[in-house]
């Protein structure tokens, strides 16, 4: 198994290593809207788009033309053809949800990536065209460098180096397996009844940027005041990411070395959090309570988290599956009576049938471990992505739930 792995650090930039790095980032953004703008004539012209070779040449062209272009590296200039040319592929691709590569805006996701050439040296980092820039390495890196990608990241610039490693067969330590419901009173519930709180990192922060936000209203547009308490929020914004992102490895870490198998619900997030406004014909019922309930269901990100898990437990050799989430809510795991009067409040559950009563969401994931079960045992409806289409391992087959624990983390 090849295992890829990205290691962020801070660079420790001064005014003239900032100074290359954004003008070299702008170069980029330039090379990307122009050669956006030419593929979008095309279209507008009935013309296919042009390939990556074919904008290769343009950029020679390009670069005869534009002094600035040839100041910087010109790999990271074909790098970002290439990503040019994945984004359009993907955004024909009937199977891809993204949609067609938009313009690029100064100051907004401001990046650049090296596919080679640059050299690493302890704690210190070569780029062509920039010199040799030291970081802050907060850990050693594993495995071996491919590439690295500089982005700026409110008033600093960050490198992300991803490196490969081929490892053995993974044989996951655990012998379990739990079924996972994802909440908002609970971020996640396991059918061993173990949760974990929320974290809520945007409804901590959410006055603080609010009241930010108000003085940046009343500011000059772009002027220098406006241009520093525009960098406050972004400070905010980075630290509402930063503290989100955390918990979420500390949670799906903590889950995929306990457990051997997780089964999911394929829980449609865009969906779930679209906004019921309606239309001026038809307008929506219970706005404001649906978009505080969109905010809050935003707030836990668990699309990154699945994705986290689903990696993670692949690395260690375990097994993630996800299974349709219709009425795991409403199901009692004893007699299995379904009906939506099992589940009248958010947090009880009582069976109308037999009368057992539990928490709704650990009864929640009992059913869908019971789905995950189904799905392998008999091959049922069920979803799971690319990553962990295989046969469960033979520590999963043994599976069995321990006793049920209380977690907190990140308060």
């Amino acid at each position: 198994m090849v295992i890829r792995k990205g290691f962020k650090y801070r660079l420790k930039t001064d005014r003239f290593e900032d100074n290359d790095c954004s003008k070299t980032a702008g170069c980029n953004r330039f090379v990307w809207n122009t050669m956006l703008a030419i593929q979008k004539e095309r279209l507008d012209n009935r013309l296919s788009c042009l390939s990556y070779n074919k904008m290769a040449a343009v950029l020679i062209d390009m670069k005869a033309e534009f002094d600035f272009l040839r100041k910087v590296h010109s790999q990271t200039l074909q790098q970002t053809l290439k990503d040019l040319d994945r984004a359009i592929k993907d955004a024909f691709d009937k199977k891809s949800p993204k949609k067609f590569p938009k313009f690029r805006k100064r100051g907004v996701n401001d990046h650049f990536r090296y596919p080679q050439g640059f050299k690493l040296n302890n704690n210190v980092v070569y780029f062509p065209k920039i010199g040799w820039v030291p970081f802050f390495k907060s850990r050693n890196i594993e495995g071996t460098p491919k590439n690295v990608t500089v982005s700026r990241n409110s008033k600093h610039w960050d490198m992300s180096i991803q490196t490969e490693k081929e490892i053995g067969t993974p044989v996951h330590p655990s012998t379990t397996a739990a079924g996972a419901d994802m909440g908002i009173k609970r971020f996640v519930t396991l059918s061993d009844g173990t949760f974990y709180e929320p974290l809520n990192s945007f409804k901590k922060l959410e006055t603080k940027l609010a009241r930010e936000q108000r003085k940046l209203s009343r500011k000059k547009l772009y002027s220098q005041n406006w241009l520093k308490q525009k960098a406050v929020i972004n400070c905010i914004h980075k630290q509402i990411a930063n503290a989100r992102k955390d918990y979420l490895h500390k949670v799906s870490t903590a889950i995929s070395e306990n457990q051997a198998m997780v089964v999911l619900e394929d829980l449609k997030v865009s969906n779930m959090s679209a906004s019921a406004k309606g239309t001026i014909e038809q307008p929506g019922r219970n706005v404001r309570q649906k978009s505080g309930l969109n905010k809050a269901i935003l707030d836990q990100s668990w699309s990154e988290f699945r994705r986290m898990l689903e990696y993670k437990e692949l690395w260690r050799g375990g097994l993630t599956l996800a299974v349709p989430p219709q009425h795991t809510s409403q199901k009692c795991p004893v007699c299995h009576f379904v009906h939506a009067e099992n589940r009248k409040s958010q947090a009880v559950f009582r069976c109308i049938n037999c009368g057992h009563t539990a928490n709704a969401d650990h009864v929640a994931a009992i059913n869908i471990l019971a789905a995950g079960h189904a799905v392998l045992a008999c091959g049922e409806n069920g979803s799971q992505s690319d990553s962990v289409k295989r046969e469960p391992t033979r520590a999963v087959a043994q599976a069995s739930a321990p006793q049920g624990i209380t977690v907190t983390l990140g308060q």
